[in-house]
């Protein structure tokens, strides 16, 4: 058998095959050679977020452990390109490794599911919600500081059966996952991001190749969408100047209308006393710089420990 032209990289999960998949399918429409059965391989890696379930990813290094055994392939030359969810996607990248291409992004937004109420604002007062993200722990917090936040992982699957299980009234996920596993008509509701603002780059896949590799590039050009790239950047670069990881309660969504970019910003004490926003406007080939400078806006005005609460430590449910 002859070997593959292509071998992808990713996480083995329901969410990530599919999103590999559509990677497969654009470079498949884009390069007929890669069309051919065989041409692309699509090698399942486990990595340490995916192993480790009964803590926290903050507790045990962040986001940066669903890309970490990726990247390790990668650089080792055992994959030509790792497909990963952006939002997961550490704020620098290993030495010698590059995102070269950004699909179009899905919706950023984040979606309300709950077997007890209609909507966040509809939660009886000390009903519990689970979720492992200090951004939307924060920002439930600052909306309904009558919750309770309770640590919640797993995939998207595993996370609605112990919603229906009882063992939270509540959680929230991203639409674009899951609108990409087919699975909206179990959505409660969708919150609009003056409600809750999304993560860096939700919604957004991304493909990350070895800097050198000219054959990688030339097979992702076609597939970049330029405003997808642009509202990314302008978001990561949010990420950079605030030196955020998925520890601190950081959010950012660009989006771009009639040629302009629009980025609104926000970091939230992890207990959702207080919130600082900063937003700019520019053309999408200024996006480094409006998030960067957006991001420095909100490091000045927060001062130093701005983030430095400490929270109960508690198992995921």
């Amino acid at each position: 058998m002859a070997s593959p032209l292509l071998r992808i990289g990713t996480r083995g999960s329901a969410l990530a095959l599919t999103q590999a998949a559509e990677l497969v399918a654009r470079l498949a429409a884009a390069h007929p050679d890669l069309a051919a059965p065989g041409a692309v391989e699509t090698i399942v890696i486990k990595t340490t977020g995916d192993r480790v379930t009964d803590r926290t990813l903050a507790a045990i290094g962040g986001k940066g452990l669903f890309a970490k055994e990726i990247e390790e392939a990668l650089l080792a030359g055992r994959i030509d390109m790792a497909v990963h969810s952006l939002k997961d996607l550490p704020t620098w990248l290993p030495k010698g490794l590059t995102l070269a291409c950004h699909l179009p992004r899905e919706d950023p937004r984040d979606a309300f599911f709950s077997t007890r109420a209609a909507s966040l604002a509809d939660l009886r007062a000390g009903a519990i919600l689970g979720t492992s993200s200090p951004r939307r722990h924060a920002q439930v917090l600052h909306a309904r500081p009558d919750l309770s936040i309770v640590p919640l992982r797993g995939n998207v699957d595993t996370r609605l059966k112990k919603l229906e299980s009882g063992a939270v009234d509540a959680t929230l996920l991203a639409v674009a996952g899951v609108k990409r596993l087919g699975m909206m008509d179990r959505v409660t509701a969708i919150l609009p991001p003056e409600a809750m603002l999304p993560a860096v780059a939700q919604g957004a896949i991304g493909v990350e190749i070895r800097a050198d590799d000219e054959r990688a590039k030339h097979c992702l050009a076609p597939l970049d969408d330029p405003a997808t790239a642009a509202c990314v950047t302008a978001e990561r670069a949010v990420l950079a100047a605030l030196e955020g990881s998925c520890r601190t309660p950081i959010a950012a969504l660009a989006e771009i209308a009639d040629g302009v970019l629009n980025l609104r910003a926000m970091i939230i004490r992890p207990d959702g006393s207080e919130r600082l926003v900063a937003a700019r406007q520019g053309a999408p080939a200024d996006a480094a710089r409006l998030g960067a400078e957006a991001g420095a806006e909100l490091r000045g005005r927060a001062g130093p420990g701005f983030f430095d609460m400490a929270l109960p430590v508690e198992r995921p449910v």
